[in-house]
C-alpha cells in the first residue's frame, strides 16, 4: 500500500521551517526541507493511513547519536519514510521499534505537528472522514 502521491505532494509542499523538529533548525535548510521533518510527518501519515510508528536511533561514523528518526508501518505491512532523504551519506539509521502513539496531541514539537497537519489537509481539500 504505497502512500497516494496526492498525500507524498501534500505533505512534502508542507515543508518549512516552522514545521522542522527544533532540534534539527539549525540543519533545515530549502535545500534539505526534509530535515527535521519525520516526526510531524509519521504522525500526519498514522492520522490518515493508520498502522504503526516506527522509531530508530541515527548513529554517526564514531558511534555517537546524531538523535532519531520516525516512519511509518502501513496497515499492509509496507514501510513509508517520506523524509529519509533528510540524512547525510555517513548518518546511520539503525533498526526502527513499533512505538505506540499515547492519545492526544504529542508533547515535543505539538505546534509543528498542527502546522503541518492542518497544511496538508487544506491540500487535500480537508476530505470527509480525515481525522479531526
Amino acid at each position: 500500500m504505497p502512500v497516494p502521491e496526492q498525500l507524498t505532494a501534500a505533505v512534502r509542499a508542507a515543508w518549512c521551517r516552522e514545521t522542522c523538529d527544533d532540534s534539527d533548525l539549525a540543519d533545515w535548510s530549502p535545500a534539505n526541507p526534509a530535515r527535521g521533518q519525520c516526526g510531524a510527518t509519521a504522525l500526519v501519515l498514522h492520522d490518515l493511513l493508520g498502522g504503526d510508528l516506527l522509531l530508530a536511533e541515527v548513529l554517526l561514523p564514531d558511534g555517537s547519536r546524531q538523535g532519531v528518526h520516525w516512519w511509518n508501518r502501513l496497515p499492509d505491512g509496507s514501510e513509508a519514510d517520506l523524509t529519509r532523504g533528510q540524512f547525510a551519506p555517513y548518518e546511520a539509521v539503525q533498526e526502527p521499534r513499533v512505538v505506540v502513539r499515547p492519545p492526544g496531541l504529542p508533547r515535543r514539537n505539538r505546534e509543528q505537528y498542527l502546522r503541518l497537519r492542518a497544511a496538508v489537509l487544506r491540500a487535500l481539500g480537508d476530505r470527509p472522514g480525515a481525522p479531526g
